[in-house]
């Protein structure tokens, strides 16, 4: 993967740390501000920034586009911790088997201990029996901000399109509401096409997963990636 490559995935990485730290963590002593318009960060270090306890938003520091969407509204979770289980089917999607299941990590889930889970798996669109997988990585229980983790979910999945087949750079991630489960969600799409290459990943107070679905739309990822998650984390 090119540095020019590397650099912008790192940029959108650090822009979904701003945007991720939202309604979600419900251990944040501070209530929540007015929501504005999202403003990634482009050349912040790829940590969660604390979300400001000011009656205003702390202004950007970045000269990066703002996103043209406005924060995603969140809902409340249910109380208590949520994890990751294997699913045979996830948003009516089947788990591939066979020689087209993974068969290694293909991103790096970060940190891994002791009663945690992780699930790494692809789903085969109806009727797929060649060409790209959808691909799904989530963990639980993390002993961070899990907006943290999903930052370094997004950056891992991003390395990994750019060298199995997508193309482009990626663009400003798009907030979507996360549905049922709560916490936040966002996609970002890999080139500047109708149909492309969309990464979306969620997190909330103790989970947090990524997904790569190939040639498709931002909204339709997002609508189906809700959808796998209500199967995948209970």
């Amino acid at each position: 993967m090119s540095t020019a490559r590397v650099a912008v995935a790192g940029a959108i990485v650090a822009a979904l740390a701003l945007t991720a730290c939202g309604p979600e963590n419900e251990d944040t002593a501070a209530p929540p501000t007015t929501p504005a318009a999202t403003t990634p960060a482009a050349t912040a270090p790829a940590t969660a920034s604390a979300r400001p306890t000011s009656a205003a938003p702390a202004a950007p520091t970045s000269t990066a586009p703002t996103s043209a969407a406005p924060a995603a509204p969140t809902s409340a979770a249910p109380a208590g911790k949520r994890q990751v289980v294997e699913a045979r089917t996830a948003g009516g999607l089947a788990k591939t088997i066979g020689q087209d299941a993974v068969s290694d990590v293909a991103v790096d889930p970060g940190e891994m201990r002791e009663n945690m889970h992780m699930v790494l798996a692809n789903f085969d669109r109806p009727g797929q029996t060649s060409g790209r997988r959808i691909l799904l990585i989530a963990v639980d229980n993390i002993p961070e901000d899990p907006a943290k983790r999903r930052e370094h979910l997004w950056r891992g999945m991003i390395d990994y399109a750019l060298q199995n087949g997508s193309t482009g750079d990626p663009t400003t991630a798009t907030p979507f509401p996360a549905g049922p489960l709560g916490g936040s969600l966002e996609c970002l799409k890999l080139p500047e096409a109708p149909t492309t290459d969309v990464i979306c990943g969620w997190s909330d107070t103790s989970t947090a997963g990524v997904a790569l679905f190939p040639k498709t739309t931002p909204a339709e990822a997002a609508a189906l990636f809700t959808k796998m998650r209500g199967d995948i984390e209970k």
